[in-house]
């Protein structure tokens, strides 16, 4: 099975290494020169993913029409803010592809979700997404993690498997994208408010009252947008809440304790500037487009306050208990 996986980062790498167990011939792209030449030089990215090396079977590629040539099946795992730019790239290219979506967020300049992103671009209709709780440095150590795919293709789900699934991973189907794709971004909004707490000081019962609370919300944010609100109990919704939410991997986590310890704002700007923290890009394009639909989800006000406007974090812990 040939693949063609587009982007080398913590992610990209850690789902080139299960698919290396599954036996696919893939062809990697990067946007970069030298990362490239780096990459095929050491196979590694010790700042990223330390001790691990990608497969020396695997070949590198800055060439977009290369990695989707004679492919199987496509994988998309870059920043969403890069994706309209690829999907563009992408275009002379791809007929009828098979496309799987490893990227969270939502653009925002448009307020697209990625699927959207590529419907507007490309043509092709066999499109899916995966997601759910799986940092890039667990996935590597091949231990079991469970992953959303979501798609209302049969094919592109029965590539996606033979991709990804195997003896440590497990995919769990469902048909709803949007949902889904819900899910992976808005988690990374709730842990800026969980990251706000362990900043704060906060004990584990009230970190678990935020969790409760997120979720009753997540499911009102998903019928928002004509998706299912059960998928907030998939691997994809709680589960990946439930990491991102308590884990000092993720950068959203960290980013949040940041704000929640009240560090100043050239400590903030300089944190951003070196780390890639999708729930605090994913923050303005959710709160503008709830705005949008009239629709009042009063955590994710309360987060845009904190994080974008510079309300005092403290008023989070209110907040929990005045919630409605």
């Amino acid at each position: 099975m040939k693949i063609g996986l587009f982007g080398c980062g913590a992610y990209g790498m850690a789902l080139s290494s299960i698919m290396i167990d599954n036996n696919c011939d893939i062809t990697m792209w990067t946007k970069f020169e030298e990362e490239k030449k780096e990459l095929e030089e050491t196979r590694k990215n010790e700042r990223l993913i330390p001790n691990f090396s990608i497969s020396e079977k695997i070949k590198l590629t800055t060439s977009v029409e290369e990695c989707i040539k004679d492919k199987d099946l496509l994988v998309i795992a870059i920043p969403a803010a890069f994706i309209d730019s690829l999907a563009i790239a992408m275009k002379p290219y791809i007929k009828n592809d098979h496309i799987v979506i490893a990227t969270k967020g939502i653009e925002q300049e448009t307020g697209l979700f990625i699927h959207q992103i590529l419907e507007k671009y490309l043509d092709t209709k066999n499109i899916a997404v995966i997601s759910g709780p799986s940092f890039a440095v667990d996935l590597v150590t091949k231990m079991p993690a469970g992953l959303t795919l979501a798609t209302q293709n049969k094919k592109t789900e029965e590539l996606t498997k033979k991709a990804l699934a195997n003896k440590y991973i497990k995919l769990r189907t469902t048909d709803d994208i949007i949902g889904t794709e819900i899910c992976g971004s808005i988690k990374n909004v709730i842990a800026l408010s969980a990251g706000m707490l362990e900043g704060l000081g906060a004990n584990d019962s009230t970190k678990a009252m935020l969790l409760t609370e997120a979720i009753h919300d997540m499911k009102e944010i998903i019928k928002a947008f004509n998706g299912n609100k059960n998928t907030v109990l998939s691997f994809a919704g709680f589960g990946d809440l439930l990491l991102t939410c308590t884990s000092v991997k993720s950068r959203n986590f960290r980013f949040g304790k940041l704000l929640g310890q009240k560090k100043t704002k050239q400590e903030i700007e300089e944190y951003l500037s070196h780390t890639t923290v999708e729930g605090f890009y994913t923050l303005e394009s959710i709160y503008k487009l709830l705005k949008d639909k009239k629709v009042s989800i009063p955590i994710i006000d309360l987060i845009y306050e904190i994080a974008v406007k510079g309300k005092n974090p403290e008023s989070l812990l209110t907040f929990l208990v005045e919630k409605a």
